[in-house]
């Protein structure tokens, strides 16, 4: 008899990381599986685009969209409880840190059913992040923890966390990416924007500590105005950060033509950006796990990281916020010697491991 797993993806990030399991399960006999879009990112230009590049498809849509962290993440409770009662499963796997994330595991877990989480054991040690809040309640409650990095192992074991949950599996991310790797190769995107390989920058921001604050957007971009009297910045906006973007850049000594707005990208699309570019700047997680397997420089507008092995492996640095810093730091790559050690288990495998497992397991 088939066993049922339920997959839930709640924001962008989840995606890639949900593609890979998703086709590894496919032609499995035991396994029966079902793809949960909560809605927690709805905007059509952060899912869509992806959903079809990535050929997966939800097979159920609660339609939550945007609110508090305490309002959206009730609504998505009450409708996947809801679910659960119509669609019984044997597992219900969530993926990374968003409050769908969280969620769906709690309602699972009262219900007794199990719960399996992919990337389990990430820590930034900042509790102001909803983020930690969010990895460390899972962590407590899921069943089987699959690891993307050692790190993640030991704070695990630090948490006291039963080791005969955990399993270091590997980054389902990497998975997607080497799936897609032809794609991106063939991507079209450099000569669209006219862009020379290696003489460009790329900068993403979404995180609501640097988006929400016109205060600290400004303090960013002024270190992204110096930027662009050096080489072209290629700024896929967020449609978060797009509310607050134009009252900045009045602000802002920006060279207009060297900053590049543009919608949300196609998945392949935007990889090429980033196996091409100078560097990365970036508050994005995923991204520096991209960078890093790209072997592309990455500049973190944070103060900490939940990927320390991003920073170890030698291709991410902390630049924090402050101009000054962030400037210096994009100078000093020239003079860098970064060491490009790839992670152990970034090898395109990850998803077949936790296939393994769920066969041994449930």
């Amino acid at each position: 008899m088939k066993k049922t797993l339920l997959h839930v993806v709640g924001a962008r990030p989840n995606f890639m990381k949900a593609a890979a399991l998703l086709r590894a399960l496919k032609n499995e006999p035991h396994f029966r599986s079902y793809l949960v879009h909560t809605g927690q990112h709805y905007d059509a230009r952060l899912t869509d685009i992806f959903f079809e590049e990535l050929r997966i498809h939800p097979d159920f849509f609660l339609r939550v969209g945007s609110s508090s962290h305490a309002v959206q993440t009730a609504q998505i409770m009450v409708k996947f409880e809801a679910l659960l009662k119509r669609v019984p499963a044997d597992l219900v796997v969530v993926y990374g840190d968003v409050n769908s994330t969280l969620a769906c595991a709690l309602v699972a877990r009262k219900m007794h059913v199990r719960v399996a989480h992919v990337e389990a054991g990430l820590r930034s040690r900042d509790r102001r992040m909803p983020e930690e809040i969010n990895r460390v309640l899972t962590d407590a409650v899921a069943d089987i923890l699959l690891t993307p990095s050692r790190d993640a192992d030991i704070n695990l074991r630090r948490e006291g966390i039963d080791t005969r949950r955990v399993f270091f599996v590997g980054n389902t991310m990497i998975d997607t990416l080497l799936a897609h790797e032809t794609q991106i190769q063939r991507s079209s995107i450099l000569e669209r924007l006219r862009l020379r390989v290696g003489r460009y920058a790329v900068l993403t921001l979404h995180r609501p500590s640097n988006v929400d604050s016109d205060r600290t957007l400004a303090t960013i971009f002024a270190a992204i105005g110096k930027i662009t009297r050096v080489m072209p910045v290629v700024f896929p906006v967020h449609p978060r950060t797009l509310r607050h973007l134009k009252g900045v850049l009045k602000t802002c000594p920006v060279k207009d033509d060297n900053l590049k707005i543009l919608a949300p990208l196609r998945y392949s699309d935007f990889l090429k950006l980033l196996k091409e570019c100078y560097c990365a700047l970036t508050d994005s997680g995923g991204i520096q796990e991209e960078t890093t397997f790209f072997r592309t420089p990455c500049l973190t507008l944070r103060e900490n990281t939940e990927r320390p092995v991003t920073v170890s492996r030698g291709t991410n640095v902390l630049a924090g916020i402050d101009p000054d810093h962030i400037v210096k730091v994009f100078k000093d790559l020239r003079r860098k010697k970064m060491r490009h050690r790839r992670p152990a288990l970034w090898d395109g495998h990850a998803s077949a491991r936790i296939v393994k497992i769920f066969k041994r397991l449930i």
